[in-house]
């Protein structure tokens, strides 16, 4: 989609903010403006953190001319928010923490999404800004388990669901936050997307947990998986998906669900990667771990307490909002997957008998 499918406006005339720009969407996000265009001003929470987004644009092959700054300004603090928001017409809240670990206490996820999501958006509102298009997840939609397990946008986490890790917790309550600013002012737009995992090809070594997924697998990091099953977006889907919630006249007030398709288990994963890469076949998860034997190591494993709590349940997730409103039409679960892997490859993730051969 070009934005001269959505609007009159000039693109070259008008500059998008990002925040999360160093991270792995915030990458193809920034190369995406760019591309079409656009104007970005990325946000990083300390001087030096710009190399890493220059990286990326590189390794996407993007030059951004004079067409790229950065401003620094951190969620946990009110400083520079004011100043990165001079001359902006439009706001793509990218930024989240997201733990490698589980944190000792829940403040630590919950404090900085819910207070940096105000942050944003107020700031964004005192410069004129019309709209702000922030980046949720499922984990804020269908982390309570439902009869059928089915899920829309009309569906929330309960915040109180016993065992919910902070995660889910953070992303719930700091959109819950957000809308309630948004309803209480009614002077600024917002729109919300809410992505399931994340995968595509990573523009650095530094990327998402669940890319890692992939290439912990692909080098025998993962002989068992536990019963998983979950909802896969394209990276590059979900930034096309950007694009059209901060343009779309419709979008205004609205979640949208990104989901490619129906929901895959890890195990469905690695055969798609056993398919495709053949000489990594030894390497793959080779079994299931079941729900019962996930609860048992549960108990020792922090890790696998979130796997242990979907109960090996299969989710059907909707992106019919997006679909039919904005017009979003997301690739394919296996294609994903396999440019997730030889993207990795390219960026130097070396297979059996020093090969990437693929069937």
């Amino acid at each position: 989609m070009s934005t001269e499918d959505l609007t009159a406006s000039t693109p070259e005339s008008e500059t998008v903010l990002v925040t999360g720009g160093t991270g792995f969407v915030g990458g193809h996000m920034v190369a995406r403006l760019l591309r079409e265009g656009y104007r970005a001003r990325v946000t990083v929470r300390e001087s030096g953190q710009e190399a890493g987004v220059l990286a990326a644009l590189q390794q996407a092959g993007v030059d951004p001319a004079d067409r790229l700054e950065f401003a620094v300004a951190d969620l946990s603090v009110e400083a520079g928010w004011a100043e990165a928001m001079g001359g902006v017409s439009h706001v793509l809240h990218l930024a989240s923490p997201f733990p490698v670990t589980p944190p000792e206490t829940e403040d630590e996820l919950v404090l900085p999404a819910r207070d940096g999501a105000l942050r944003v958006i107020s700031a964004a509102r005192k410069a004129g800004v019309p709209r702000v298009v922030m980046t949720s997840s499922f984990a804020a939609v269908g982390y309570t388990v439902k009869p059928g397990n089915r899920y829309s946008e009309a569906d929330w986490t309960d915040p109180d669901t016993e065992g919910l890790p902070a995660y889910p917790k953070s992303k719930v309550l700091a959109e819950r936050a957000a809308w309630d600013y948004v309803h209480n002012h009614g002077d600024i737009e917002l729109v919300v997307l809410n992505p399931t995992g994340i995968f595509g090809p990573p523009l650095s070594n530094r990327s998402s947990g669940s890319v890692g997924l992939v290439s912990g697998m692909l080098t025998g990091q993962m002989p068992v998986v536990p019963i998983m099953y979950f909802g896969v977006v394209d990276v590059r889907d979900l930034v096309d998906l950007h694009l059209r919630a901060m343009l779309h006249p419709k979008a205004a007030g609205e979640r949208f669900l990104a989901v490619s398709g129906s929901s895959i288990s890890l195990f469905g994963i690695a055969q798609i990667l056993r398919e495709h890469f053949p000489s990594a076949a030894g390497l793959l998860p080779s079994a299931e771990l079941t729900i019962e034997q996930v609860r048992e190591a549960a108990k020792t494993e922090p890790a696998l307490r979130g796997a242990a709590g979907l109960q090996g349940r299969i989710p059907v997730i909707s992106n019919e909002k997006a679909r039919s409103l904005l017009g979003w039409e997301p690739r394919d679960v296996s294609e994903t997957i396999v440019a997730t892997a030889d993207a990795q490859i390219r960026l130097g993730l070396t297979l059996p008998e020093n090969d990437s051969l693929r069937s």
